[in-house]
């Protein structure tokens, strides 16, 4: 028998594979888990002269956990400049940007939270004080909106109103004048080309050191729900040209309303996009936008009467869209956050058919009806939530998510366990940048969500992690998240046993070895 290149002993390894649910030593071989068992005769049987042994010393050893929704590449550029995640009101961000450096004459922040506005129009003349007729791009924490300057628009050429293929708006006031908030994705981009970005350089560093850092946190893998901006296959090739990723990608690029049959096959194509450690796999749709902005897609309108229409302006034309992937072969991805917008990808999903083999999920699902809960597990929809996006609500209700809503759609916030119990796929992630990569964080606020969601049941320890290992994979329609022989070597060993830790124990214990194919991406302390 060959021996292993990586040996773990020593460990309560949790497997989440129902043959052999808890070992002590795990054996690897060529990127693979060789054997499971005991210490001794995985020593014994694995042991050579080339073997790296580790001993856990009693730490617990579970599949490698995966955010299930991220933008690491993406979200470098997202998360540039000045970060105003820690503001809370209004004269706190007119001192942060007061005070925020330039690049090259830009201010340049992210991570602004729409409660700072204490339910105020969102408008630059709030900070062009502060800003001395500088440039300024905010981006807020959302993802899905932004804040520029006079001066910012001008260099973007932006005088007023557009019209868009998708649901995306520049606001104005009602002399036609750009107040500079910029409403979704078709909006920002507008301002690419006149905002100062990191080089390819500087996002090939930055991103390795991202990733060694959320390798830190426990995590082996990641569903990247986007390409960025068309370079993200040279960028990772460009990684591993010299270094091994530290999280295993799986990238789903996106599918825009106004995407054609020749597009729909160009995304078609990008499936057989693979380096070693990353691959496409899946598509990225969005039926709506976000509550705060005004554009989930309601059933009924928010308390500002917004909140009725479609991202896709036809949905008949997103439904389609999937269809075509789906007798592809393509899984999809749709953000979906109001009751409405969900209601339509499950619609979408049952008229598919037994045609076709690409499993598709909805993305966030912040607010829905009992009678959507079960469609789920009935259609094979796995659900993809982000239990750290509970912390930007209130559970009095008085933040600009729970007012919008009204109480009785805020108290159906976030309704994992409801999901779960129901026999739901439940996949979890953090949505970084728009909340914290940690992914103890995300099992923490898994089994105790806060804000608006707070009253409600949290998953078990064991449902905790299975959302970001086993539930994980199925979401991507992959075998994995377990520990068994011939599946991959990701892997994930806690100081502290994440199925019986408390939520505050697990959101701060040591992550003791992460390995990646077998390759340690992060050794603390072993």
């Amino acid at each position: 028998m060959p021996a292993a290149d990586l040996l773990l002993t020593g460990a309560h390894v949790r497997t989440l594979d129902p043959a052999l649910p808890e070992a002590a030593a795990v054996a690897v071989r060529d990127g693979l888990i060789a054997a499971v068992g005991g210490t001794e005769d995985i020593v014994r049987e694995w042991s050579g002269p080339g073997t790296e042994r580790i001993d856990l010393t009693g730490a617990t050893l579970v599949p490698g956990l995966v955010d299930a929704h991220s933008h690491p590449v993406w979200g470098l550029e997202m998360a540039t400049g000045t970060d105003l995640s820690g503001v809370r009101t209004l004269e706190e961000l007119r001192k942060a940007l007061r005070d925020a450096p330039r690049t090259d004459g830009w201010v340049i922040a992210w991570g602004l939270d729409h409660n700072v506005f204490g339910g105020r129009r969102i408008d630059r003349d709030l900070v062009e004080d502060e800003l001395g007729g500088a440039p300024a791009f905010i981006r807020f924490y959302d993802g899905h909106s932004a804040l520029a300057s006079a001066a910012a628009l001008g260099a973007a050429g932006i005088t007023g109103p557009r019209s868009f293929d998708q649901r995306a708006e520049i606001v104005c006031d009602a002399d036609g004048r750009p107040t500079g908030h910029l409403i979704e994705h078709a909006a920002m981009d507008l301002m690419l080309a006149a905002v100062p970005r990191p080089s390819f350089g500087e996002r090939r560093t930055g991103l390795l050191a991202l990733l060694s850092q959320m390798a830190a946190t426990g995590l082996t893998g990641a569903h990247v729900m986007d390409m960025g901006h068309g370079d993200v296959p040279e960028l990772l090739a460009s990684v591993e040209d010299e270094a091994v990723l530290p999280l295993r990608l799986r990238l789903a690029p996106w599918c825009m309303p106004g995407t054609g049959k020749d597009g729909l096959d160009e995304l078609i194509a990008l499936q057989r996009e693979a380096g070693r450690h990353w691959r496409v796999g899946g598509v990225k749709f969005f039926m709506d936008g976000t509550v705060e902005g005004g554009t989930a897609w309601l059933e009924h309108a928010d308390c500002h009467g917004q909140g009725t229409d479609a991202f896709w302006p036809d949905p008949r034309a997103y439904s389609d869209a999937v269809r075509y992937l789906h007798a592809a072969g393509v899984g999809t991805a749709t953000h979906a956050i109001g009751d409405a917008a969900v209601r339509h990808v499950l619609d979408t999903v049952e008229s598919l058919g037994a045609g076709g083999a690409g499993r598709h999920r909805i993305e966030h699902i912040e607010t829905v009806p009992d009678d959507t809960i079960p469609r789920f597990a009935a259609l094979g929809v796995a659900a993809s939530m982000q239990p750290p996006h509970t912390a930007y609500t209130r559970g009095d209700h008085a933040d600009e998510w729970s007012r919008r809503l009204g109480s009785d759609r805020a108290s159906r916030a976030w309704r994992i366990r409801d999901l779960r119990d129901a026999g739901a796929v439940l996949a979890l992630g953090s949505d970084w940048p728009i909340a914290h990569y940690d992914v103890r964080r995300v099992l923490s606020m898994a089994q105790a969500p806060q804000g608006a969601a707070g009253s409600r049941r949290g998953l078990t320890g064991l449902m905790a992690l299975e959302g970001c290992t086993s539930h994980a994979a199925l979401a991507a329609g992959e075998e994995g998240g377990r520990i068994a022989p011939g599946l991959r070597a990701d892997l994930t060993a806690f100081g502290v046993d994440p199925v019986t830790a408390t939520a505050d124990e697990i959101a701060e214990a040591p992550v003791r070895l992460t390995t990646v194919g077998g390759h340690v991406t992060h050794r603390g302390g072993c």
